[in-house]
């Protein structure tokens, strides 16, 4: 099983390496790994099911970062106390904010099939204000974009969310924003490439 394992992660990040070859924090071809790089890409593998891949690719030049950060990312993105649409709501407000195209290019879709509206994903990705959102829809957005732009959210913000998801579904929807940021700066401190045909987020002015 070692051996399929690798060779799987030998034949995406060759894939991977040719397209993001301009990288600050290159793929790092599985033969060359250390053996830290190898267990932490084994054990990627045992709980994703797929092999090291996005954000996850530069993270393995430090393994065990890496390690933490896909064990967090476990529970944040399918199993938090929001929920799985709204979470994913929560990770494209993050993407915008942080101007991260890849986490957008990945995200977008899976919003979508997960029940957020196109109307709604275009409008984060313009920088404006979604109309027609659900109550739920909005005390998520109206949390993560102040906690973002603000670096704290208001009492009033803080009370709606805490009404409807509890003391451990602001801790998780805080965790949510807190580990996709995270992702974006690995991502644009590495400069990250999009995929062919992937379509880049305006950037605003400071």
């Amino acid at each position: 099983m070692q051996n399929s394992l690798i060779a799987g992660l030998a034949l995406a990040s060759a894939i991977a390496t040719s397209a993001h070859a301009a990288e600050r924090l290159p793929t790092i071809p599985p033969a060359q790994y250390t053996d830290e790089q190898k267990q932490a890409a084994e054990a990627f593998v045992v709980a994703r099911k797929v092999p090291v891949f996005g954000p996850f690719e530069p993270l393995m030049h430090s393994p065990q970062v890496m390690s933490q950060a896909r064990s967090m990312g476990d529970y944040l993105r399918y199993h938090s106390a929001i929920g799985n649409t709204l979470s994913e709501l929560a990770i494209l407000v993050t993407a915008r904010e942080w101007s991260q195209d890849y986490e957008w290019y990945v995200h977008q879709p899976i919003a979508l099939k997960a029940g957020i509206k196109p109307e709604i994903t275009a409008a984060i990705a313009d920088g404006r204000r979604p109309a027609g959102m659900s109550d739920d829809e909005e005390i998520v957005y109206d949390f993560s974009t102040e906690l973002h732009r603000n670096k704290r959210v208001s009492d009033l913000t803080f009370e709606r969310a805490e009404k409807r998801f509890g003391k451990k579904g602001i801790v998780d929807l805080t965790g949510i924003n807190a580990y996709y940021a995270l992702l974006a700066m690995q991502l644009n401190v590495a400069q990250y490439a999009l995929p062919q045909g992937g379509k880049k987020l305006v950037r605003f002015p400071e």
